[in-house]
């Protein structure tokens, strides 16, 4: 199994892609709720988030990533940190992050 196909069976399933053309089609980006839901499975596995990009009305808001907070990549304290700032400053905007499965997680499947 390859890190997109576990990331589409375990962390996005039953989520709602709201990339409708204006990034890369293999960027998912997801609605604040969903997000939450991706963000808590993404913990839940263990996996890294090296940044988060939330775009709004379909352009780059700002980015977070995990050195700004001098976090590792898998600490949940920085996604959930970066992703409560967002929230609050901005309403409406959609989630997109760069992710990495371990290679041990994938082995497994």
């Amino acid at each position: 199994m390859d890190q997109s196909e576990f990331l589409e069976k375990h962390i996005f399933i039953d989520l709602k892609n709201e990339n409708d053309g204006f990034d890369d089609e293999s960027i998912h980006y997801f609605s604040e709720s969903d997000f939450a839901i991706v963000l808590k499975r993404a913990e839940h596995f263990g996996l890294s988030i090296y940044k988060i990009e939330p775009s709004l009305d379909g352009k780059a808001f700002e980015i977070a990533n995990h050195d700004a907070f001098k976090k590792k990549a898998t600490d949940p304290k920085w996604y959930t940190k970066a992703f409560s700032d967002f929230k609050k400053r901005q309403e409406g905007l959609v989630y997109a992050a760069t992710y990495k499965v371990s290679k041990k997680l994938l082995d497994r499947e």
